[in-house]
């Protein structure tokens, strides 16, 4: 689950920029063929690697990272210092992807007014969500620092999974409510390409709860918790637009 739901993330990260790429109709379906292509390709080479180095009953006893294995059998002596460089590399990979991404969710509900005004804020220079930059920054290291890794991994991939399949499915909702709405490119195989994505995420999400019920049940009571701060964000919203004056007869 933990390496899906980074990739997903990660490819998933153009669409949160969208507004702020040239030509998006053409260039974000484009960014998504593009990664997800290059993303099988590498991973059906990674698995061929494994294949080379061991047989399939020799992988299904490993215990631990496979990777690591397969890069000490390969490397020698040498895997460590290589697999760490190539880790740092991934951790930043993500971190970038993310600082693009995740700030421009808080910037487009504040926007909407859906969140704290604050988060809109634009900085005058860069031009970028600042406060939304600083706030997903901080909150990342309150993470980091009350939880381990895998807690961590555990917790932030029930979201990421939960929203991704939520997103896919609102694919089905914006079909039907608007059904004459301009679409520059078309969703291959649908509905059965992005109801079986639905499905898979579902399972995973159950599953997910069976397995580690406590890291996965913090993460989705956090995420209820915005529903009562929906409808305040919702209330203040329609408290804060003028009302239309009303010219009394007479």
């Amino acid at each position: 689950m933990k390496d899906r739901d980074q990739i997903a993330e990660k490819l998933s990260a153009a669409g949160y920029i969208a507004e702020e790429i040239r030509s998006p109709g053409r260039n974000v379906p484009r960014a998504f063929a593009l990664g997800t292509a290059a993303v099988v390709v590498l991973y059906a080479l990674l698995n061929l690697i494994y294949l080379f180095v061991f047989s399939i009953d020799e992988l299904g006893k490993i215990q631990g990272s496979v990777l690591d294995v397969v890069a000490e059998r390969l490397l020698g002596a040498t895997a460590g210092d290589i697999m760490g460089v190539v880790s740092i590399i991934s951790l930043l990979a993500s971190v970038s992807a993310m600082t693009f991404a995740g700030p421009r969710v808080y910037f487009a509900m504040a926007r909407d007014g859906l969140f704290f005004r604050r988060a809109a804020q634009i900085h005058h220079r860069f031009r970028t969500p600042s406060t939304a930059i600083v706030a997903q920054s901080l909150w990342a290291s309150v993470l980091v620092l009350t939880a381990t890794a895998d807690t961590l991994v555990t917790y932030t991939g029930f979201a990421i999974t939960l929203f991704l399949g939520l997103a896919v499915l609102s694919l089905f909702v914006l079909r039907a409510r608007e059904p004459h709405a301009q679409r520059p490119f078309r969703a291959w195989l649908y509905p059965v390409a992005p109801a079986l994505y639905v499905l898979v995420s579902l399972a995973i999400l159950v599953n997910a709860l069976i397995r580690d019920p406590v890291p996965t049940g913090t993460g989705a009571l956090i995420i209820l918790a915005g529903i009562p701060l929906y409808f305040f964000f919702q209330k203040t919203r329609r408290d804060d637009q003028p009302r239309p004056h009303v010219q009394e007869d007479g």
